[in-house]
């Protein structure tokens, strides 16, 4: 896990993650602020639509040269993304029902402990690149 092929990853991931995690925020912003969304709804739906962006980009770029063929590789995703749902899920309602921090930021921080857990999920158990 501590090899330059790893940080190779790791970085990619971080790109990828940045972009869909951005659309995933904006998403957030209007489904509460525009439709009127309950927060931990809205921070779950938004999480689904944004994460089911972030395979195609990291299938192709992040985990490149994986021999997991597409449809599989796409369930495992999935099912290692349902972890980080329940993880941004619990911690955003957690924080934002027991702290005062306002709710983006709320998913911000979130963000952090639940991308590194998928990521390291499919790395090493879906497409075994580490």
């Amino acid at each position: 896990m501590l090899s330059r092929h790893a940080a190779t990853l790791l970085a990619r991931n971080t790109i990828v993650s940045f972009a869909t995690f951005a659309f995933d925020i904006a998403l957030l912003w209007a489904l509460v602020e525009f439709l009127g969304m309950a927060k931990v709804a809205a921070a779950a739906l938004a999480f689904v639509v944004a994460n089911s962006g972030h395979y195609a980009i990291g299938r192709g770029w992040v985990f490149r040269g994986t021999d997991r063929n597409i449809a599989s590789g796409f369930i495992y995703f999935q099912l290692n993304s349902v972890i980080g749902l329940l993880i941004t899920v619990g911690l955003f309602a957690a924080l934002i029902r027991w702290t005062p921090i306002q709710y983006l930021v709320a998913r911000v921080l979130v963000s952090v402990i639940a991308g590194l857990t998928v990521f390291l999920l499919n790395a090493v158990l879906n497409f075994r690149r580490l």
